[in-house]
């Protein structure tokens, strides 16, 4: 596992998900352990598999929605450690840490 300063990375999660079904019938919103699950896969492209993470403190602002763009905007602030928010334009949707256990 290496540390990387800064990742950048688009979300879209489709409206066709499998989560999306059940979440919620009629106005669908994309879970938010979907979104968690994007930014630890994000982390993990830059910086290598990561062992158990924990999320000390997480936010969820705004929703996202199935076919919305986001992106994911994640900084190392020590190793093992980021910083996240996912937004949309200027709109913040999430934001948290993820810290190796």
């Amino acid at each position: 596992m290496s540390d990387v300063a800064s990742i950048r990375v688009p979300l879209c999660i489709a409206a066709s998900h499998p989560c999306l079904s059940g979440h919620f019938p009629g106005q669908p919103v994309v879970p938010g352990v979907v979104i968690l699950d994007a930014v630890q896969q994000a982390i993990e492209v830059k910086a290598g598999a990561l062992p158990p993470l924990r999320l000390p403190q997480v936010k969820f602002v705004q929703p996202l929605l199935p076919g919305e763009s986001a992106e994911i905007v994640a900084d190392s602030t020590a190793p093992g450690r980021w910083r996240f928010r996912v937004v949309r334009g200027d709109n913040l949707l999430a934001s948290g840490e993820m810290v190796v256990t």
